[in-house]
């Protein structure tokens, strides 16, 4: 589980593999703190198992699935991505709970810069609009935010010059492709609202 406040910008530094599979290699420092073989790490918004550690590098393995789901397929060497390590429980939650479970891509469709902020527009696929709320929160890339207005295909988003700065989201581009996870409580509800199931703690008299 994460929190969507980004730690630092890693930087791709080999890949390996074809369509079915990729090792990737990252140059990182904050996040390695602590960090051992097995540990999780969200990288641009997907959750991924560290599998070798080095002296400020470490790698991952990312299957098929991943590569077909998320914007890591388009990685190349030098690329910067987020950087996030799992939260520690007990610690300030200053996003939001984010699984690194990435939903869906979506497009950057415009920027406008304005004093104080960027407002960042984003084309979302349908089957993520449902759970995209205005005010609400969403992850881009691995980062949290909170939804300022929601059009019939898509939302914006402003980012304050901090996270311009301290995330990948400062260079985004239009046209530039962009991992989405929306809010993990909206999706359960509109699971169990979708599905209809009687909650189990309800009384009989309430499920007739």
């Amino acid at each position: 589980m994460f929190t969507g406040i980004v730690e630092e910008q890693g930087c791709v530094l080999a890949i390996a593999g074809n369509d079915d599979r990729a090792t990737i290699r990252f140059a990182a420092r904050v996040v390695l703190e602590g960090t051992q073989v097995g540990d999780s790490i969200s990288v641009d918004g997907c959750c991924l198992t560290v599998t070798d550690i080095d002296d400020g590098e470490f790698s991952v393995d990312v299957m098929s699935e991943t590569l077909s789901v998320t914007n890591l397929n388009n990685l190349d060497v030098g690329n910067a991505v987020n950087l996030e390590r799992a939260m520690v429980v007990g610690g300030r939650l200053g996003g939001h709970l984010v699984q690194g479970h990435v939903d869906a891509t979506g497009s950057v469709t415009n920027l406008e810069v304005l004093p104080g902020a960027t407002v960042i527009t984003i084309a979302v696929p349908e089957q993520l609009r449902p759970y995209v709320a205005p005010k609400g929160s969403v992850t881009v890339n691995g980062v949290s935010l909170t939804v300022v207005a929601v059009g019939e295909e898509a939302f914006t988003v402003s980012l304050i010059p901090h996270t311009l700065a301290t995330t990948t989201l400062g260079s985004a581009a239009v046209g530039q492709t962009v991992n989405l996870e929306a809010d993990m409580i909206a999706k359960h509800v509109a699971h169990l609202l979708t599905v209809g199931t009687p909650s189990p703690y309800s009384s009989a008299e309430d499920r007739q």
